[in-house]
């Protein structure tokens, strides 16, 4: 009689603690769902960051690649070359304003088509992003993510984007028309002469107004209600709002 006293005794603390423990996870997270006081989970938050980013990514890429994508945004629109802002001003002076338009043209065409290639390498980050980088992101700065995503593409972006904009630069008469902008003003006398590697601006300049588009995003995402157009969204942002406002 004692030893089944005995047994049952401890099958009913092993029950107790399974209970337990079970609760402990709810309460906790730990186990990957949902928390009992609204709290997210390590899954959730991981789910909810690489969902937000995916869906910022894409409107930013089909923004800025859109026809005059980065033309008309006077955020990012590209215009000549620091170095070569003289240029511009001589050239202008002098009744050749119109050529100068079409190349300001040309380089923001360049830059739109090139930027048509950038979600696969968003997306292979997105891939890439451990639990630590998801955390930091949605308890870090309303441009986080973005930094996140300058660390780990840029690299690519610019090798992705540099034959395109060269490619399209020429097809677009950008090269002709940079090499007349720079000849005219280079025969003016007294003058340094101007020589810049206008792909390579380029190829920066739209990496650069891209990344602008995507904090532009996510900013929307952490600050506006009716940007988060998923449940997950709206719980996993609802959360940082919270600990950001504690």
């Amino acid at each position: 009689m004692r030893s089944k006293l005995v047994v049952t005794f401890a099958l009913f603390a092993f029950i107790s603690a399974v209970s337990s423990c079970d609760t402990l996870g709810q309460m906790t997270g730990t186990n990957g769902v949902t928390t009992n006081n609204g709290t997210p989970s390590n899954s959730e938050i991981n789910s909810g960051i690489k969902q937000a980013l995916q869906v910022g990514v894409e409107g930013a890429v089909q923004q800025v690649s859109a026809l005059n994508g980065y033309f008309d945004n006077p955020l990012i629109k590209i215009m000549f070359p620091p170095n070569a802002a003289k240029v511009e001003k001589t050239l202008r002076d002098i009744g050749l304003g119109s050529l100068c338009d079409k190349l300001e043209l040309s380089l923001n065409r360049a830059a739109e088509d090139a930027a048509k290639q950038a979600t696969p390498i968003f997306l292979n980050a997105l891939k890439q992003m451990t639990l630590g980088d998801a955390t930091n992101i949605l308890t870090g700065s309303d441009t986080a993510a973005t930094a996140y995503f300058e660390r780990t593409t840029t690299s690519q972006l610019t090798a992705q984007f540099s034959p395109v904009i060269s490619k399209s630069l020429n097809q677009a008469n950008a090269t002709k028309y940079w090499s007349d902008v720079t000849t005219q003003y280079n025969k003016i006398p007294f003058i340094k002469p101007v020589n810049t590697d206008l792909t390579a601006y380029v190829t920066q300049q739209a990496i650069n107004g891209l990344f602008v588009v995507i904090g532009q995003k996510e900013k929307q995402i952490r600050g506006q209600l009716g940007a988060r157009t998923t449940p997950l969204l709206q719980k996993v942002f609802g959360y940082a709002q919270k600990l950001n406002t504690k």
